[in-house]
């Protein structure tokens, strides 16, 4: 089974969309386990046992596991989720973006070491960033392209010189560098259907500017939550039909949901409320599609 089917079967099995980042924070534990890196993997844990059910996906970030020396911690929890939710599939977000060797020790580290499905990447060095990751044809790959933080626009909203396939005299406006990312991805890069785009909640109009260049692509879209993304609008940008996935996340909104004992419990309340808005909101939408 290849990503987009574990990410299909997971959709029908759960009826969600939502996907749970997991970006351990000590200082943030609940209280009795409060600044105890030690404690890393059971905080992590205990909100998958919770969650488990009502995902579409897990997303570690690896940086909060390898900034407290704790990788040992990210691939016992892999295991951890592969055993307690072997129809989950886990979204390694890690953001690389080298080329050459260097890529393929990369790929080698999300794919074999960890074992994740998916991996997140940078794909400004081209093609070369990517490939590397697509040896491994049953794994998705997921692309920065137009992200939810502000300063994303500094260059993904820079115009190309002149529009793909069109004269600039022809009146077609010169297109923005995160729709020609969207168009490569879609077409000339994503040679064995494994590819997938990050767009941003927090830009919806955006999102539908994604969806013109890719209309088949999976979309990782984070800014739910505590960034202030809008469900409804992200779904009517995003939304194109069930063999399509689209995969919204949330982190701090789930896991911090309690800074007490009782915060796996109110984990997968706030995962349970957020998974029934989307569909809620994905209902809202295909009732105006009808």
């Amino acid at each position: 089974m290849n990503f987009l089917d574990q990410l299909r079967g997971a959709r029908q099995a759960h009826h969600s969309l939502l996907c749970v980042g997991l970006d351990p924070e000590p200082s943030r534990f609940p209280s009795h386990w409060q600044g105890r890196s030690d404690k890393t993997f059971e905080f992590c844990a205990a909100i998958v046992d919770a969650c488990a059910d009502l995902v579409l996906a897990f997303k570690p970030q690896i940086a909060y596991f390898s900034a407290l020396g704790a990788e040992k911690d990210l691939e016992r929890l892999m295991r951890h989720m592969k055993d307690v939710a072997p129809q989950v599939p886990i979204i390694l977000d890690s953001k690389r973006g080298d080329i050459g060797s260097t890529a393929e020790q990369y790929a080698l580290e999300a794919f074999e070491r960890y074992g994740a499905d998916a991996i997140t990447l940078s794909p400004y060095m081209g093609l070369d960033s990517i490939s590397p990751y697509l040896k491994y044809h049953d794994k998705g790959a997921f692309l920065l392209c137009r992200t939810s933080n502000p300063g994303g626009a500094d260059l993904q909203n820079l115009r190309l010189s002149s529009p793909a396939g069109a004269s600039a005299q022809g009146g077609v406006a010169p297109e923005r560098l995160y729709e020609h990312v969207a168009r490569l991805a879609q077409h000339h890069w994503n040679t064995n259907g494994q590819l997938g785009l990050v767009v941003g909640a927090t830009f919806p109009e955006d999102i539908e500017r994604v969806r013109r260049q890719a209309p088949h692509l999976p979309l990782l879209i984070p800014g739910i939550g505590a960034q202030g993304g809008d469900a409804q609008q992200t779904l009517q940008a995003a939304w194109v039909n069930e063999d399509t996935p689209i995969v919204i996340n949330s982190s701090r909104a789930v896991l911090y949901a309690s800074p007490e004992r009782d915060y796996a419990q109110a984990a997968r309340a706030q995962a349970l409320q957020t998974r029934d808005l989307l569909e809620q909101a994905l209902t809202l939408h295909l009732a105006t599609l009808a």
